[in-house]
Order: C-alpha cells, then sequence, then structure tokens
C-alpha cells in the first residue's frame, strides 16, 4: 500500500496503549541541523553534515560529560532530549487566615489545615498516586512550642523577636560539614547560631517518590546581638540567609534554606495538603500557636516537582504564570550595574545575582521582591505595588495621584506580567494582590472574631453567615492587606492612596521628557529631512535598489504593506501555511523568519486585545533606568513614548539631540562589502565594543543604523543580529540600564519583524524604508496623493501598535513594557553557538544555520542587487513566500501534485497516484523537518503477514477539523460518510453538527461525526450533540493561529448555519481566544470531568498546538485525566487571521509530537 500523506491532518498521540516505545533508527541527511537527533533517535549509522555546522568536539565532550554527572537522588530530570525543566508550568490553590488583631491562638493553624485540605482538588498527584505535588504552610513563629523542643536539649531560647529561625534541606552526609559552615558565616556577619534541632517528622505520611527525595530537615536558631534594633536584624538575617544560598551550595550537597526570619516559618514538602498536616509532627503539636498562616496546594504540570519547589517562598505563595520572567530576570541582573544602597553600602554585591539560577517564575518573583523591600525603603506593599500594577495607563477614573505613583514606578522597573494571585506576607503585613486582568480567582471574608480569610475558590471554609461582617472579591489589579502591627483592615483605596501620598510623584513627573519637548527645544536646529530627494527617479518607490538588498519581495509591497499605509491594520489572510521553515528556504530568508511567536496555552489564557483593550498598552519609558533602591525624581528621567514607531524626523532629531543634556552615540552597522563574511563578524563585535564604551562614556542613547547600506559599497549586518548581540553584551557587562536602544533599519517592516526587534531589547524603532516606500508610493498615486507624510507615519504605527497588541495577547501579556527583552519567541533552525552569542537563553531545539551562513546570505542579496549580472534584477523579486510560483519557494501544496491527485480519484489512474506520491514526498523534503529523516535500509525486513492490512490501518485515521461554516455543508458530510464506510473517524470542528445528521442513519451513508469538538465559543454544543459522539475534543489552540479565537463574518452566518450553531442568521460569530472557560490545568481537569459526565462512554480528546514546552503542557492534560491528545501543527488551516499569525506563530508538529512523546515517557504517563 502506498504511504500515507499526512500533510495539513492533525498529528494524533493517544495516551493509551503504548506502555513500550519502540524507537526507530534513523539517518539524518539535512546539511544544517546540528541537533536534529533530539527528535529522531539516531542510531550508529552514518550521518552526513557538514562539519562547519556541528558543535565543535569540546562542545560535544562537554554536553556527554554533563549527562554522565550524576544525577542526585533529589534532583528533578535535566535536559534531555526536546524535555527542557525551564519549560516547567504550575497551577495552584492558595489562601491565607489571619487574625486581625494579631491575637495567637492554635485554632488558627487547623483552620488554615481545612482550608488546605479542601484546595486538594487543586493540586495533582504523581505516577504513584499518593504524592503531591507540593504543599505548605507559612505561619508565625510557635515560641511556646521552640521554648520546649530546645529546653529538651539543654538550650534556653531567648524571648520571641531575639531570634530569627527556619528549616533547611540538607542531607544525611554532609549535614553537619553544612551546618558548620553556616555557623561560620553567621560569625563573620556578627550573628549566633543558638541551637540547631532536626524537626520532627512522621516517614509513613507521604508516598513513595516523595520519600525517594525526603531530604533531612534541620532548624536552625540565631540571636539578635545586643543593641540591634528590629530592622537591622532583619537585614543581617536576610544577607546571612542570602549568602548562604550562595556560597554554601557544591556539588552533590543538598542545601536549601525554606525561609528564615524573626517572625515567621515555613513548613512545606512535596505532599498532597492532607498529608503535609501528617508529616510534620509539630503542625499537630497544641502548643503550636500562631496568629496567621498561609497554606499552598500545588499542581505542577509535570510529576517530577521538588521538595524545594513548593509553596509557600519566603514571602509569597502565588497561584498563576509569570509570562514576562526572561525579560524581568535579565533586565535585574542589569540592573546590578546601576543600583546602590545606603543600607547594605559595599556588602550589597555580596547579594547578587538578586535572582539566584534555576528557579520557577514564582522563586523568582519571591527573590525580587524580597530583595526589593530589604534594600530599600520601601514597605512590602509598595514593592507589590511596583512589580504588579494595575491597569492604569486607560482608566480615567483613576485618582490622579495614583496614575502618577504607578507612571513613576513604571520608569522604576517594568511590570511582572501574567496572570497571578500572589499572597504575600512578611509577618507583620499579609495580603494578596491580583493581576492586571484578574484573571485568577480570589474570596475574602471577615468574621466577627475578627478574623479575616481569603483564599481562590469558594467553599473552603465554614463560616456561619450570622457571625460574617464583610465578604468580598479582589478585582483585577487590586490588592487586599491587613495589617498586624496597627490591627486593621486596610482596603485598596486607602492603601494605594496612603502609598501614592508618600512621596511627591506628581512634583516628580513634571520632570520627565516627551518627544513634544524635544521638537520644541531642536526647532532651529532642524535641517529638513528629504532622503527622497536624493534619489533619481529610476530609483526610487518600488525600484529603490534597496528593498533587494534587504529582502523585500512584490508579496512584502502589495500584500502587506500597502494594506497598513491605507486601512491602518494588517492585511488578513486565510487557509495555512506550507511554505518552507527558513532554514529549508532557498531564497536568503532575513534572520527574523527563523523565530516563531510563543504563546499561552492551558497553563495561562491569552487575552482578547480588542474587546479587553482596557488592560492593553503600548506606553514605554526610553533612556537611562536610575538606581532602583532610591526613590527620586532622577528616575523619570527617560523620554516617554506613547508607541515604539519612531518616524523619521523623530529619529533623526534624537540622534542630535543634546536637550537636557542628553548624548546620543550612533552604532554604524554597516561594513565593506569586499571585507566578505569576516567583516560581517567583525562588524558586530565593533557594534558591541562601541556601545559598551558608550555607555560607560555617559552616553543616554544608543541608535544602531544602517543607513550606510548600499552607498560606497557598503553592505549592512541584520540589525537583529546587532541588535541581539549588543542587548546581551550591555547585559552581561552590567552597562544596559545606563543607556536606551533605538533601531534605525530599512530590514524590518512586517509586525512579526517589529516583535522580534522589540522582544530581543530595542527600545524604539524607525523602520525608514518602509517609510520612505510609502511616501514614493504615494507621490506615483498608489496610496491617496493627499495623505501627508504625517499620515503616513501614523497609519503605520496604528496597524504595527495592533499587530503587536495581538501577538503579546496571545501570550496573556498586557503591556509592551514588560513584553520588550521578554525573548517569546523559539528560534527553529539557528546554531548553538549564534544563539548564545546573540538570543542567549532562546529555545532553537534542531541546532540550524551559524552565523557565517547568514553572513554569506546577507552578502549574496548584495551582489543579486549590485552585482548587476543582468537587467532582470532591477526588478523586485517575488519567490512566491505566500502564493506558489513557478521556480520560486517550494510549497507543499503545488498545483502539479493537485492536478495528480484529482486524476488518479477521478479516473482512478495509478500512474497519476504515482506521480501525486513522488512530486508530494520531494514537497516535504523541501519544506518540512520530517522530510530531512531517511528511512534504514540495513535492517531484517519483516513478514508482510505480521503487518496489519490496509483496511484495518485506516481505522485510525481522522480528518482534520473544518468547522461547517469554514467549508461548505456538502464537503463536511462527503468527509463523514467517507470516514464512517471505511471505519476512521471524521471531525465536526468547533462549529456544531445537526441533529438530524447523528439520529436515524443508514449505516452506508452515515453522515454522523465521531468526532466532536467544543470550544471556546460552545457553538452549537447540546446534551444531544455530547452524547453523540466516540470522541470529544477540547479544542485549547488552533494550529494555523495559535492563542487567537475565531471569527465567521455575519455576512457568512446563513440560515443553516445559524440553526446549527444555535445563533442568529446575519449576526457575526466570534469564538474568543479560549479563556473564558480555561484559565489553568485546574480548569482544564474540571472540563474533562465535565464532559465525562455527560458522556461516559466517550474518550476525551485535548486539543494542543506545537510549541517549545507543549510535552511539559501535555504531561498536565494527562494529569487532568484526558485520555487522547493532538498535537496541531502551525501549517494548519483558518477562515480568516493576520498573516504574521499565520507565518509566525507555532512549531512544526513533528517538534510536538515528538517532545510530548519524551516527556510523557519521562512522566510514566505514556500508558495512561
Amino acid at each position: 500500500m502506498a504511504p500515507t500523506i499526512t500533510d495539513n491532518c492533525e498529528f494524533e498521540c493517544a495516551t493509551v496503549e503504548a506502555t513500550t516505545t519502540t524507537t526507530t533508527t534513523t539517518t539524518i541527511s539535512g546539511d544544517n541541523f546540528d541537533n536534529i537527533d533530539n527528535f529522531a533517535s539516531s542510531g550508529s549509522d552514518s550521518i552526513e553534515q557538514s562539519n562547519e555546522l556541528h558543535l565543535s568536539g569540546e562542545q560535544q565532550d562537554q554536553d556527554v560529560q554533563e549527562q554522565q554527572q550524576q544525577q542526585m537522588p533529589w534532583e528533578a530530570p535535566g535536559k534531555q532530549g526536546l524535555y527542557d525543566p525551564q519549560n516547567e508550568h504550575e497551577a495552584c490553590g492558595v489562601g491565607f487566615i489571619v487574625a486581625i488583631d494579631g491575637k495567637r491562638s492554635h485554632k488558627i493553624l487547623r483552620d488554615a489545615q481545612t482550608l488546605s485540605e479542601r484546595m486538594n482538588h487543586r493540586g495533582a498527584c504523581a505516577c504513584d498516586n499518593d504524592t503531591g505535588d507540593g504543599a505548605g504552610v507559612l505561619a508565625s513563629i510557635p515560641h511556646g512550642l521552640y521554648v520546649k523542643a530546645l529546653a529538651k536539649q539543654g538550650v534556653t531560647l531567648p524571648d520571641l523577636g531575639d531570634y530569627a529561625t527556619g528549616i533547611f534541606y540538607l542531607d544525611e552526609a554532609q549535614h553537619a560539614a553544612a551546618e558548620k559552615e553556616f555557623n561560620e558565616l553567621a560569625k563573620t556577619l556578627g550573628l549566633e547560631v543558638i541551637a540547631w534541632r532536626t524537626v520532627p517528622a512522621n516517614q509513613a505520611a507521604i508516598g513513595v517518590v516523595a520519600r525517594k527525595s525526603e531530604p533531612l530537615s534541620r532548624q536552625v536558631f540565631v540571636r539578635r546581638p545586643e543593641g540591634s534594633d528590629e530592622k537591622t536584624f532583619q537585614r543581617q538575617v536576610f544577607v546571612l540567609r542570602k549568602r548562604a544560598s550562595h556560597e554554601l551550595i557544591k556539588p552533590g550537597r543538598r542545601f536549601y534554606i525554606c525561609s528564615m526570619s524573626d517572625r515567621t516559618v515555613v513548613y512545606k514538602g512535596l505532599f498532597t495538603s492532607d498529608q503535609l498536616w501528617d508529616y510534620y509532627t509539630d503542625l499537630k503539636n497544641p502548643e503550636f500557636e500562631t496568629y496567621l498562616a498561609l497554606v499552598h496546594t500545588r499542581f505542577s504540570t509535570n510529576t517530577f516537582p521538588s521538595w524545594e519547589r513548593a509553596h509557600p517562598l519566603r514571602v509569597l505563595a502565588h497561584n498563576g504564570e509569570i509570562n514576562t520572567l526572561r525579560g524581568n530576570v535579565n533586565l535585574m541582573k542589569a540592573r546590578e550595574g546601576v543600583m546602590q544602597s545606603d543600607l547594605f553600602g559595599d556588602q550589597l554585591k555580596k547579594l547578587y545575582p538578586v535572582v539566584e539560577p534555576n528557579l520557577s517564575d514564582s522563586g523568582s518573583f519571591d527573590c525580587v521582591l524580597e530583595f526589593i523591600t530589604m534594600a530599600s525603603e520601601r514597605s512590602l506593599p509598595e514593592s507589590v505595588m511596583t512589580m504588579v500594577p494595575e491597569a492604569w495607563q486607560n482608566d480615567k477614573t483613576m485618582p490622579q495621584e495614583k496614575r502618577d505613583f504607578y507612571q513613576w514606578a513604571a520608569c522604576v522597573m517594568e511590570p511582572w506580567d501574567g496572570p497571578a494571585l500572589i499572597s504575600f506576607t512578611d509577618g507583620r503585613y499579609i495580603g494578596a494582590v491580583l493581576d492586571r486582568n484578574g484573571l485568577r480567582p480570589s474570596r475574602f471574608y471577615v468574621t466577627k472574631e475578627n478574623v479575616l480569610v481569603m483564599a481562590s475558590e469558594v467553599g473552603v471554609y465554614d463560616v456561619d453567615p450570622a457571625q460574617v461582617t464583610l465578604k468580598s472579591r479582589l478585582k483585577p489589579g487590586r490588592m487586599l492587606l491587613v495589617d498586624t502591627k496597627e490591627q486593621k483592615l486596610i482596603q485598596d483605596i486607602e492603601l494605594k492612596a496612603t502609598i501614592s501620598k508618600s512621596r511627591p510623584h506628581s512634583e516628580w513627573l513634571q520632570q520627565k521628557i516627551t518627544l513634544d519637548e524635544i521638537r520644541n527645544a531642536n526647532v532651529l536646529n532642524t535641517p529638513q529631512v528629504d532622503d527622497l530627494a536624493k534619489l533619481p527617479a529610476s530609483q526610487r518607490g518600488i525600484f529603490d535598489p534597496r528593498l533587494s538588498l534587504f529582502g523585500y519581495t512584490t508579496e512584502t509591497v502589495n500584500m502587506l504593506l500597502i494594506p497598513m499605509f491605507k486601512n491602518k491594520k494588517e492585511a488578513l489572510g486565510s487557509m495555512g501555511n506550507d511554505a518552507p521553515l527558513a532554514c529549508l528556504s532557498t531564497f536568503q530568508p532575513i534572520p527574523y523568519e527563523y523565530f516563531k511567536q510563543l504563546f499561552a496555552q492551558v497553563t495561562n489564557p491569552p487575552i482578547d486585545p480588542f474587546r479587553e483593550k482596557v488592560v492593553m498598552s503600548m506606553q514605554c519609558p526610553l533612556g537611562p533606568e536610575a538606581n532602583l533602591l532610591q526613590p527620586s525624581a532622577q528616575q523619570v528621567h527617560r523620554i516617554w513614548l506613547t508607541n515604539p514607531i519612531l518616524s523619521i524626523p523623530d529619529t533623526q532629531l534624537l540622534k542630535r539631540n543634546t536637550h537636557r543634556g542628553w548624548r546620543t552615540k550612533v552604532l554604524d552597522i554597516t561594513f565593506q562589502y569586499n571585507d566578505g563574511v569576516q567583516g560581517y563578524l567583525d562588524c558586530i563585535d565593533r557594534v558591541c565594543r562601541e556601545g559598551v564604551s558608550a555607555a560607560q562614556a555617559g552616553y543616554q542613547l544608543l541608535v544602531i543604523s544602517d543607513r550606510g547600506a548600499g552607498i560606497g559599497g557598503k553592505v549592512a549586518v541584520s540589525a537583529l543580529l546587532a541588535l541581539g548581540a549588543l542587548h546581551h553584551h550591555l547585559i552581561e557587562t552590567l552597562q544596559r540600564m545606563k543607556v536606551g536602544i533605538v533601531v534605525e533599519t530599512a530590514e524590518a517592516r512586517e509586525v512579526h519583524h517589529i516583535c522580534v526587534l522589540l522582544g530581543y531589547g530595542a527600545d524604539a524603532i524607525c523602520p525608514y524604508l518602509a517609510f520612505e516606500l510609502a511616501q514614493a508610493l504615494r507621490d506615483d498615486g498608489v496610496i491617496g496623493p493627499e495623505v501627508s507624510d504625517k499620515q503616513i507615519y501614523a497609519a503605520y504605527a496604528q496597524a504595527i501598535d495592533t499587530g503587536i497588541a495581538k501577538v503579546m495577547a496571545k501570550m496573556g501579556i498586557s503591556t509592551l513594557q514588560s513584553y520588550k527583552s521578554a525573548q517569546i519567541f523559539e528560534a527553529v533552525g539557528l546554531g548553538t553557538d549564534l544563539v548564545a552569542k546573540c538570543f542567549r537563553g532562546t529555545q532553537s531545539r534542531i541546532g540550524g544555520v551559524t552565523l557565517e551562513i547568514l553572513a554569506k546570505e546577507g552578502l549574496e542579496r548584495y551582489q543579486l542587487t549590485y552585482g548587476k549580472t543582468s537587467p532582470d534584477t532591477r526588478i523586485l523579486r517575488n519567490p512566491g513566500q505566500y502564493h506558489w510560483r513557478h521556480g520560486g519557494e517550494a510549497h507543499i501544496n503545488e498545483p502539479s501534485s493537485i492536478g495528480s491527485l484529482q486524476e488518479a480519484a477521478v479516473n482512478k489512474n495509478l500512474d497519476a497516484f504515482e506521480a501525486f506520491k513522488k512530486t508530494t514526498l520531494e514537497s516535504v523534503r523541501r519544506c518540512a523537518l520530517r522530510g530531512q529523516l531517511d528511512f534504514v535500509n540495513d535492517r531484517q525486513k519483516i513478514d508482510l503477514s505480521e503487518v496489519e492490512p490496509a483496511s484495518e490501518i485506516v481505522k485510525r485515521f481522522a480528518t482534520g477539523a473544518m468547522s461547517f461554516g469554514s467549508i461548505s455543508l456538502e464537503a463536511h458530510q462527503t468527509l463523514s460518510i467517507t470516514m464512517n464506510r471505511i471505519g476512521g473517524k471524521s471531525n465536526t470542528g468547533e462549529g456544531g453538527e445537526d441533529s438530524d445528521r447523528y439520529l436515524n442513519q443508514d449505516p452506508n451513508n452515515s453522515r454522523r461525526s465521531a468526532i466532536k469538538q467544543v470550544a471556546s465559543g460552545r457553538f452549537g454544543v447540546t446534551a444531544s450533540y455530547l452524547a453523540n459522539a466516540d470522541d470529544l475534543q477540547i479544542k485549547m489552540a488552533q494550529g494555523a493561529k495559535p492563542g487567537e479565537g475565531g471569527e465567521l463574518p455575519g455576512y457568512k452566518v446563513t440560515k443553516d448555519i445559524a440553526k446549527t450553531r444555535k445563533s442568529v442568521p446575519g449576526v457575526g460569530l466570534i469564538s474568543p481566544p479560549p479563556h473564558h472557560d480555561i484559565y489553568s490545568i485546574e480548569d482544564l481537569a474540571e472540563l474533562i470531568y465535565d464532559l465525562k459526565c455527560s458522556n461516559p462512554n466517550a474518550r476525551i480528546s485535548v486539543k494542543l498546538v506545537s510549541e517549545v514546552g507543549v510535552g511539559v503542557v501535555a504531561s498536565g492534560v494527562a494529569k487532568g485525566k484526558a485520555e487522547h491528545i493532538v498535537i496541531s501543527g502551525h501549517d494548519g488551516g483558518t477562515g480568516a487571521s493576520s498573516w504574521t499569525g499565520i507565518k509566525n506563530a507555532g512549531l512544526p508538529w513533528e517538534l510536538g509530537v515528538a517532545e510530548t512523546h519524551q516527556v510523557l515517557v519521562l512522566n510514566n504517563l505514556r500508558s495512561r
């Protein structure tokens, strides 16, 4: 039988039967990949590759050594195959109980136990079903209990407040040495360790998996020095813990400090929420009296969560995700170059890095929050407000003082953005804050006993309604706070008004700089800029040679740019993306094409950028950042931009600007063509050196410019490569916060290009060639002749803003300030060394092209443009990246193969089928990753009698999910009838299915679809629809446009479609991004449960889209009890989406299926 062509189908990976895994040995003949064996386990067969593209020998040896380093029993698996622990996600239940008057009792702890146990469904179990993903409690120090415990050791504990305590995770073998070193470190800091105690624990209470990695829990007590006040002592203890965490960790030694404080203590571990209370016997002791208890229960997507990663952390417990983490952490590192503290003086450097390595998003947030509170004169609530601001930019009703505080805070630090409920406490304050979108639930009650209970859901605490004095929920961006010292509950309005008035923020903001101010200051200093006038008529507009030099095509101009200038929005496309990946293209793609946008699925929700516009913002400060730890007017001495696109005159202005003593350094990223590839590499290094010396010399702005390209034999380095290398070099040398970076480039023109530049460190961008092209097209009458330059800039900026908002929203990010530098991309086909130099921290899993290859392609474009081999080269190329063209870029679906298929099907012509097979396999080889794999021929052949007959194999086939509405009723029904006849399955798509198709059907012509899809629009989903399905598929994302919702315009909603979808003819139907019901992994688990109840016989399937980390999400889905997982590729189809989404989001399904399989096996979940 001929091989099945699976292009554009969804590739399925069922999590049933297969308990054993067999790996097919494959040889790889893809010259451009160094790590492709990650996804096809390669045997010892010959692998043809060009050596220059390979990891150098040393690198390979180092990798082997790393793998051989023994994994300690308490460590989770490291990076292997396509699994990377950095892609971990978690979702949680969190709550706290506090006596507002600070009165201690044992009842608070017992109530916290009830709270925690009732959130058990929020946690998850590992493959042994009795190990939780983590649970813990943070309480105030039970002084009476510890006095008695230490008296048994013959030690007298000082009064409460005169000592600090904390629990350490150590190991039997090395604990004595670690404790001795800790004691010595404490001594050098002027602190004395009173005693150590082993925390009593009941090992029988925990699961098998947890027992394997169980630590030795040791508790330390440290005396407060004579004459030291409370604040000073707290800072000394903070320094001791920070330095111990940096200095006492050694290979093979377990060393982790759960918390160290003079007010609070944390008990946590790898438990379910009820095991926690049985494991630590301290928690059962009636002497354990506390006035607050913060509890947390964790659902990790993986089954190897660790003891260390359980919450509560030192000052917080967190339910949610920080989507902008990589940027936040990078910029925090860069701030080490500009931070100074009166409180710590020279000791401050000993506290770096602020964010300790290998932490989760919550761990990183915890480090920064604690650091800001300890190292500056900010209270804990103010630090939280700075890191998680409300959506203040578009809120007209917000009091001016509060707006001014938030704008000042935005100049100090970018928001940590993502759906989050953060509960925080330092022993005096305890409170909670919700992210600006309010995408996590939080409810609270205050009782007559003066106790406040907050939890991430209702029903966790029984209280007589007559006893409740106040009950409410946290609203988006709002904060709830109890101050146990002042003995009062402080509501959001009062709290924030107090903090806003604590300093003259409004006065300070008078000193911020705007573009208008700079324009006015330079009004006499502005020469007329008219670069167009310099070009002869034969080189203007579409004949401009720079277009070809920077890789523009006629499709770029006609399909993308002209609609932006005319309609102020990005053009829509439809169908899918069957063009080759950039690393397989034969037409010198520019580096942006190698990047794919990441998106949120399951573990956090995408946002709807249009209907939730109020939370989105493009405003950003530009220029040097002042000392984070010293609030002052200095921090607002930055240029405030309303969006990241700069017009040509504004860019020229910034280059010459000397207003308020600012200076700008222009970094030229061009070099002589004759210097060849080496010149390209040297140019990048020169830009890095010049950038650092300019930052050290006190320049405020760096402008990366390729204006010189094409003049006097000069070629430009890709602006993206120059920017990425410079940005990371400045972070490493701690100079990044001293300068703002503006990119003046002809290379960037599409929304995706702008997003990639912003993601890798640009603060503002001037795409001058796109503007100059628009001006020439206006003069040629293509765009209305009445349009002024200003309108051109405004139209383009608006189109780009809308596009960026859409891209950010896919990942659940609301502010451009958080998106900048956050690197929310995966690279496909970029080599390891190149990524390390220019895009550090970006995932590029199959390796690929080197800097030398990109340099060579840049030089080729110059040769094509200025080499003038034939008059044809004057005309802009059209390789057919969007629409197939003869002799152009390959496409999987090309005319000759479709023609052959039609001929084969209609006339049963076997020769035509052979031709179809041949051309299709050739297209796959030229376009897709799977085309780079070959079958091995030297193994023993299997006898045909052992192979299933074709009639059995086809029963596993399923059609793609195409809804009635996106295709006609005839096509939809024909697919169903065909699949039913061969025993396969057809999929309804999200548009529902009319009941007469599944009731009373003729067996030979049954129009019933076996797979019924449920998406966020819930179109046509009725009880009978769910009951008449073999598979119920939850659509979490769509391959063609992951992270976006769908839309069927009103004019397409006919009477039949409206009847099927239970809606009204002529009214447009919107399927929002899947967040109105799936906020997190537990919500998905709940929907799976509901669907099982509606049809106990159906198999529940979840459709995900391939991206880095999809395997980790899939293991969470398997733990949520789904029985089938579909991994869709980036090349799926759609009725309508912006070209940015179709071309640049999502990854090939080959990577997704391989990663999902590997991670499920690693987790022992593949058999589920």
